[in-house]
């Protein structure tokens, strides 16, 4: 019987406590419950807001002491919880240090058999409950897996049970191209919704129909402001940049990303697919002679269309190729293709967990936590999460 029991590290030093704009306490005295050690996630300026009002010291009524209002503060971020499953308890434990908060203790083990067992380790009773858990491979495992933390919540009175899975499998199951085919990402939502879910966070899906798959709320979030930030960073002249869709299906996503990017031009890799997994890339439609081409996706799978379109790229006269991803799955023969110098620089973010055999030189990982973060307490704090560079990038 395996057995995983997901908890916070024991100390987080106080230069990487997350400082919210969004909280302000009123005297030094008033402290979130620990420090954290993780690493500096990926830095945005979130913004202020007004959504969320605290008396200060001028305007506390006589009756009301100064410990009672500590409390009530206390208590208020308290109701705020975060879970990990074992998909990727790194991220987890990334939002969780973003928010000032402990990941909350939960044992997860599997049986002899592959039956998967769930049992919090602390009250949930009235709580805004948030399970981190993306359904990556082993995408069944990890699927079950949130199903039953799912139930294990609603089973402990959680006020609302808000499911974030930073990449959804199934995605690409969207809708029929052949006829007897299913629907596989219309019956994922209906598990999940099933389970007890009030809400889902979601991270850059596949096609944006699929949040109407779900009859509950979905926050959908993309990761590309990350990367955006990033490669503002370095320094690349906008006359000299090129964003390449590597297929037609992708042609909003890239030309958004292309808007962001000081209204780059736009090029499309056309392509015909023979079977899954397989691409053929036919030819490319705009210019990329000696520029710097931004090739962006959703998802890296076995990297064929990618690669392919690079190869295509580099024929028509590129410069540099960068490819730019949110979902790094990475089925084999996906490293080989990457590492083997078409790309000066892959770019994904850590909505998927990677193995250390999967690292190449070429690799840049970046942090969506802080992303992922502010989300959560948006939606805990009913704020709205329409504001830079949290948005979405007009493309739904």
């Amino acid at each position: 019987m395996a057995s995983s029991l997901v908890q916070p590290s024991p100390t987080l030093p106080a230069q990487h406590l997350r400082r919210s704009s969004l909280i302000r306490p009123p005297s030094s005295s008033v402290r979130f419950p620990l420090k954290c050690n993780a690493a500096d996630p990926y830095k945005f300026d979130g913004g202020n807001s007004s959504g969320f009002h605290l008396l200060t010291g001028d305007t506390v009524p006589a009756s009301f002491s100064r410990t009672s209002l500590e409390d009530s503060i206390y208590k208020n971020t308290t109701r705020l919880r975060i879970f990990s499953g074992t998909a990727n308890p790194a991220l987890a434990q990334e939002i969780s240090c973003y928010l000032g908060l402990e990941l909350g203790k939960i044992k997860i083990k599997r049986f002899a058999d592959g039956e998967i067992y769930v049992q919090l380790q602390e009250s949930v009773r009235g709580c805004d409950v948030f399970l981190v858990q993306p359904t990556c491979p082993p995408a069944n495992e990890n699927l079950m897996e949130l199903l039953v933390m799912i139930d294990a919540c609603r089973r402990a009175s959680a006020k609302t049970i808000t499911a974030v899975i930073p990449y959804f499998g199934y995605a690409r199951a969207d809708r029929k191209t052949q006829g007897r085919e299913s629907i596989a990402a219309k019956l994922v939502a209906n598990l999940i919704t099933q389970s007890g879910a009030d809400r889902v966070l979601a991270c850059d899906l596949h096609s944006g129909q699929s949040m109407g798959y779900f009859d509950i709320p979905v926050d959908h979030v993309y990761g590309q402001p990350v990367i955006l930030d990033y490669l503002a960073s370095k320094g690349i002249s906008s006359d000299d940049l090129v964003v390449v869709s590597p297929d037609v299906g992708g042609v909003a996503r890239a030309r958004a990303f292309a808007k962001k990017l000081s209204d780059a031009p736009l090029a499309i890799v056309d392509k015909r697919r023979h079977g899954h997994n397989v691409a053929e890339v036919m030819n490319l439609i705009g210019d990329v002679k000696g520029k710097v081409a931004i090739m962006v996706d959703d998802m890296i799978d076995t990297a064929g269309t990618i690669s392919k379109g690079a190869a295509l790229l580099h024929q028509e006269g590129a410069r540099e190729v960068y490819a730019c991803t949110t979902h790094a799955v990475f089925s084999p023969p996906a490293i080989s293709r990457l590492s083997s110098g078409l790309f000066q620089e892959v770019i994904i973010t850590n909505t998927i967990p990677l193995s250390e055999q999967n690292y190449f030189p070429q690799l840049t990982v970046l942090s969506v936590a802080n992303l992922l973060g502010e989300t959560i307490w948006r939606v805990h704090d009913d704020c709205s999460g329409a504001i830079e560079p949290f948005s979405t990038l007009g493309i739904d």
